[in-house]
């Protein structure tokens, strides 16, 4: 292994070694508590642009199997271990997670202390840096560039090309498709449900000409103010009388079309364990989330949005309910992969919203 280093835009160095791809690449660096799921992680899209470093120390031991990619490939800037597991066993494994790593060229860095960079994140917030092999980076003169970074408007890349169906049930539901999930569509197609996933910048009119029962803005990544085609789309289908869901970002999107705003989280809610409140009926769920931005609680019309769920942790809005409209929306991953399913709830929710369940 290749001596390599995390130079964060404040000055900090990490030095560490390669084990996946080598070469130089600038993104976002953020942590993921998931104890498993780490090929999850790699193929979510909600992490397009991101450096994510997993604080779980042992990464690998499963190898990598054809069944558990969100997306077709990993999208995440680049990846940040512990300690890689270079002789994986499991029953399922059909390769090793350097192998998979080196094929589609994702940078990786190992051999950092990982519980120091968190607590760093935790402290002072998320920041850009780098993950380099030159031993002598120049910081002084690319600390603007470092700085400057940002993941910008990437949901129409990672969405799909043209609609597609998934499933053959009872109920009709469309999916605007902002970085969906894999196991989101699934779960949906599961519930009886005939899956219509559309591209991210696909107009209101269009969906609603196929007539679906219900209609779900998916996860993604990215800022949510990025998404102007998206938010105007949104305040077409709440005003359709549709059920409508949102998901992560569909959430956040959903609140702006709404008349809310959002900000940027100090770290944001990145792992398989986050404890949400469901305010209706007391209940603690623990949940997956991926997400670094939040609905600003002050800027919400009562009138308008009802708080349906908060996290226990710092109490940020998880879920929101839209007054006289029949839509709902929440910023974790109901029925999630990996992580509980004690959430699936929330889609047997949606489902009753279109008739069903009775």
């Amino acid at each position: 292994m290749k001596k390599a280093y995390l130079v964060l835009e404040d000055g900090t160095v990490f030095e560490g070694e390669s084990f996946g791809a080598e070469g130089e690449v600038i993104g976002e660096v953020v942590f993921q508590t998931s104890m498993v799921g780490y090929q999850e992680t790699l193929t979510d899209p909600s992490n397009a642009g991101l450096l994510v470093m997993m604080t779980y120390p042992l990464i690998g031991n499963c190898g990598i199997n054809d069944e558990d990619n969100e997306s077709e490939k990993p999208v995440l800037k680049g990846l940040i271990i512990k300690e890689p597991s270079l002789e994986p066993n499991n029953f399922r494994c059909k390769g090793k997670l350097e192998d998979y790593l080196k094929k589609h060229n994702i940078i990786t860095l190992t051999g950092i202390d990982t519980r120091e960079l968190t607590r760093k994140i935790r402290s002072e917030g998320v920041m850009n840096g780098a993950i380099t092999f030159d031993a002598n980076f120049d910081y002084e003169n690319r600390k603007e560039e470092l700085k400057a970074y940002k993941v910008g408007a990437v949901v129409e890349s990672l969405s799909c090309d043209e609609k597609y169906t998934v499933g053959n049930g009872k109920y009709k539901v469309a999916i605007l498709d902002l970085g969906a999930k894999r196991s989101i569509i699934e779960n949906v197609a599961a519930h009886d449900c005939t899956v219509t996933v559309y591209p991210a910048a696909t107009p209101a009119d269009k969906i609603l000409a196929d007539k679906p029962d219900g209609i779900i803005l998916s996860n993604g990544p990215s800022d949510p103010s990025q998404c102007a085609v998206q938010i105007e789309t949104a305040k077409k289908l709440l005003e359709s009388n549709i059920p409508v869901m949102g998901i992560c970002l569909g959430h956040l999107i959903l609140a702006i079309a709404a008349g809310a705003k959002t900000k940027k989280m100090k770290f944001g809610h990145r792992g398989a364990n986050q404890p949400v409140k469901d305010l209706a009926s007391g209940r603690t769920y623990i949940t997956s989330q991926n997400y670094g931005y939040t609905v600003d609680g002050d800027s919400i019309d009562e009138k308008v949005i009802k708080v349906s769920h908060i996290n226990v942790n710092d109490q940020a809005i998880e879920g929101l309910e839209y007054v006289n409209r029949p839509a709902f929306s929440i910023a974790f991953h109901p029925g999630s992969v990996p992580g509980a399913h004690s959430t699936k709830y929330m889609l047997e929710r949606f489902i009753e919203m279109m008739g069903g369940n009775k």
